[in-house]
């Protein structure tokens, strides 16, 4: 419908993904595909065991749980969009559905943000106050961190979907991204996108850099206590139940920092898609082979459940 002498409304877009021969095309579609199906069965099956292992009912567990939970989510809000934009590049995505998926997309990022942080918290305090360890993280205090994360994840993407949706989008259907980015769906909008621009990268800085400055503490202070560890035994349990969570903050906010804060924000680079498909595709794959090859007690449950 029009909205001017040369004005078009928008009602749908096409993701351009990435532009190769289709027979890369197709080999990357089979590739994906076992990439996605690997995040949902390692993902599922670390849920399955915490769920039917006791053992395994501590807030440390009930914490990685909602992170599974949420890698699940994140790969398939993002990755069958793709999957299909590889078989049919020319498929559209309707601008309600394209929107729902930046919204999810910054939601899910935001919560696994936030439970990483709050992972982190639980390590804390499980190697520098071992003994007010079940007073401090009572259930009550891990449910409202879980729920607080999701909340604040849920919020924030909010704001940005209350910012995008009055902008009017008139100047091209092409996104140029595998999926609807949100820098990628502003550059489309024939309005001033300053303000949505401020705020994308306000979001980032709150979500990205604090916490991520406080895990950094909170795990300074646990190689303190590890290295007060009289025992080789209790040092190296310490380790491997913190050296899991480090890699995966490392791998999901190393990515996210370079995109969102780094010195080449906003330009149309062809490095920050990649990098975002290692971000939504891998991270969420490679989060429960880090856990499950790294503890101990995932891989005796796993033995016990099979």
């Amino acid at each position: 419908r029009d909205m001017g002498d040369n004005m078009t409304s928008i009602t749908e877009f096409t993701l351009l993904g990435f532009p190769l021969d289709m027979r890369i095309q197709m080999l990357l579609f089979g590739l994906f595909s076992l990439f996605y199906a690997f995040t949902l069965l390692g993902n599922g099956l670390i849920l399955g065991v915490i769920l039917l292992d006791s053992r395994l009912h501590t807030p440390m567990y009930f914490f990685l749980s909602h992170l599974a939970i949420v890698d699940i989510a994140y790969a398939c809000n993002t990755v069958p969009q793709m999957l299909v934009n590889l078989l049919k590049p020319d498929q559209p995505i309707s601008f309600a559905g394209c929107i729902t998926q930046t919204f999810l997309f910054l939601t899910f990022a935001v919560t696994e943000c936030l439970l990483l942080v709050v992972m982190s918290y639980d390590r804390y305090v499980a190697i520098c106050h071992p003994l007010r360890y079940s007073v401090i993280m009572s259930w009550r205090t891990c449910i409202t961190l879980v729920v607080t994360s999701w909340t604040f994840g849920i919020l924030l993407s909010l704001i940005h979907l209350l910012l995008l949706l009055p902008l009017p989008f008139c100047r091209s259907q092409k996104i140029n991204h595998f999926f609807c980015e949100i820098m990628a769906v502003l550059k489309l909008a024939c309005a001033d996108t300053h303000i949505n621009e401020i705020m994308v990268l306000a979001g980032a800085i709150s979500v990205l850099v604090g916490p991520f400055s406080s895990i950094v503490i909170s795990y300074m202070c646990i190689l303190c206590a590890i290295l007060r560890i009289q025992s080789g035994e209790g040092q190296r349990k310490a380790f491997s139940t913190c050296s899991s969570h480090l890699c995966v903050v490392g791998l999901f906010y190393g990515t996210a920092i370079i995109m969102y804060v780094g010195p080449r924000y906003g330009n149309p680079k062809q490095q920050k898609k990649y990098l975002l498909l290692f971000h939504s595709l891998f991270n969420p794959m490679l989060n429960p082979l880090i856990y499950s090859l790294r503890n101990l007690e995932i891989k005796n449950a796993l033995k016990r459940v099979l």
